[in-house]
């Protein structure tokens, strides 16, 4: 009985995650098209600036780069960690449980390593409304991916 309650609450995670995890996507792409279009222009007489960082993005502050770039990182393991909870939720089996539970993990740990630059984002200030949305959702994720970590586990007799 308790088996198929935690089902049911792994599976409402898996669809709040993946939800998540697409928007995460969504607002990273769109900050990754801006630092093309509208980054640093490098020609032959051009200095660079004392403290340049080749991961520039023109909104944001001296971590949005990393951020970004980690987030979306985070974004595509996580969608495929959705994908592969979805596998396990099918079968809700001993068997599956092994690659829905790496993969979630995986997801977990890069989520985490996006979150911390967010905390640093943060700390730094001076960023626009998307990069704040995008900071609370890998923030919010960092606690549903392990609460669907933990869902996923509880089923295990």
């Amino acid at each position: 009985m308790a088996g198929q309650q935690l089902k049911s609450v792994a599976g409402l995670l898996l669809v709040l995650n993946f939800c998540m995890y697409v928007i995460v996507l969504g607002i990273g792409g769109w900050a990754m098209n801006r630092a093309i279009d509208h980054g640093f222009i490098i020609g032959g007489d051009f200095n660079l600036p004392a403290h340049f960082s080749p991961i520039y993005f023109p909104m944001g502050n001296a971590a949005t780069g990393f951020f970004v770039t980690f987030a979306l990182i985070a974004g595509v393991v996580g969608v495929a960690s959705a994908i592969s909870g979805l596998n396990h939720l099918r079968s809700w089996t001993s068997d599956s449980l092994p690659s829905a539970a790496t993969a979630a993990t995986i997801a977990w740990t890069l989520t985490l390593l996006a979150m911390g630059f967010a905390w640093k984002e943060i700390e730094l200030g001076i960023r626009n409304s998307r990069l704040r949305t995008m900071e609370a959702f890998l923030i919010i994720l960092s606690a549903t991916q392990l609460l669907y970590i933990a869902a996923i586990y509880g089923s295990v007799r």
